[in-house]
């Protein structure tokens, strides 16, 4: 009966990433899929307008990748793989998947606290076709999505290391004490990918860009938000003034739309960030890809500034919502099985 129950749900899962406008490969083969993205901007290329004259970056994009955010230590200085390397990349991700689609997922930590060990209380994303192979991704030859010679996040700043030790001695022992303790995405209210910098997520890494007079707007698929960038000239409100996504002003130069980012708070999208500031940079490079560059900045946080950029690559269909907190069971059992434990220890202690 369980077996059956989980083939439909798959099955379900299938028809609606179809319905989406989504590659999905077969249940025996996962084929490699997508083209390498540009590293560079192209001159030639000329975008579409809008109505009122701006580059139009309209429609549905992925920024779906396997490249990860920061460079793995045994690659050391190393920014770009050859091509043969990236074709041997490709294939250890094709074996990969399939070896997950006859044997399942291992297990992982999902539960959303760091240094919690590995659960069988997820979903196999491969069963559902929600594996990065499994939807339409960009390769990049790059090693990692930062760039430079370190391809990482530079070290914390002692002020920085001393506030995230205070933080997570204070919520020691207390995160299951109510909803208000659990992580920003159980509670499905904000998630570090939407940034931003607006990042790579594990699963639908999609998001749609709307322009007007005055404004644009990226609602990212997953977990739902809307971002509004006002290309009026208006100021940065007072830094009293804190917003989940910060406060985005943008400006033209060119063909590239840079927006300006600050006014976080400081639990996300960098938890005890306490001036946060991002500038991106949209640049189309044909007709399918937008190239997107950001800069990450916080003398408070960090030692020094970081970059960092990946493909974005164009989708058919339509962006499908994200309801977060449709069935969100979790959060609810997750406390549930916290208060039936403290009712066991209470009875214990007796």
């Amino acid at each position: 009966m369980g077996n059956r129950v989980l083939a439909l749900m798959g099955a379900l899962a299938l028809t609606i990433l179809t319905a989406a406008g989504q590659t999905l490969p077969s249940p025996k083969k996962a084929p490699i899929t997508g083209k390498i993205a540009p590293v560079a901007p192209s001159k030639a290329y000329t975008p579409p307008r809008t109505a009122d004259g701006q580059p139009d970056l309209s429609g549905v994009w992925t920024n779906n990748t396997i490249t990860p955010l920061q460079r793995p230590k045994n690659l050391g200085a190393k920014e770009f793989y050859t091509d043969t390397e990236l074709a041997d990349v490709q294939k250890r991700q094709n074996d990969r998947l399939a070896l997950d689609e006859v044997e399942g997922e291992p297990a992982a930590n999902h539960s959303g606290i760091e240094g919690n060990p590995a659960e069988f209380v997820h979903y196999d994303h491969a069963q559902f076709g929600l594996d990065w192979l499994q939807s339409k991704i960009s390769w990049n030859r790059r090693t990692s999505l930062i760039v430079g010679p370190e391809g990482t996040i530079p070290p914390l700043t002692p002020a920085a290391r001393d506030r995230i030790a205070s933080r997570k001695a204070k919520e020691k022992g207390h995160d299951l004490d109510g909803p208000e303790n659990r992580p920003l995405g159980a509670r499905c209210i904000a998630r570090a990918n939407v940034g931003p910098p607006l990042l790579p997520t594990r699963y639908n890494s999609n998001f749609q860009i709307v322009q007007g007079p005055g404004y644009v707007a990226i609602e990212t698929e997953e977990i739902h938000d809307a971002r509004m960038i006002a290309l009026n000239g208006r100021p940065h409100p007072p830094k009293s003034i804190r917003q989940w996504l910060g406060d985005s002003i943008g400006h033209w130069e060119g063909n590239t739309l840079v927006v300006d980012t600050t006014n976080f708070t400081d639990q996300t999208p960098f938890p005890s960030a306490q001036n946060l500031h991002v500038v991106e940079r949209l640049t189309p490079v044909d007709p399918e890809t937008i190239l997107y560059q950001f800069t990450v900045e916080d003398p408070g946080m960090w030692t020094k500034s970081w970059s960092g950029e990946l493909a974005m690559t164009k989708m058919t269909g339509k962006l499908y919502e994200y309801a977060c907190h449709e069935a969100n069971y979790g959060l609810e059992n997750t406390l549930r099985g916290a208060r039936v434990a403290d009712a066991a220890a209470a009875k214990a202690a007796k």
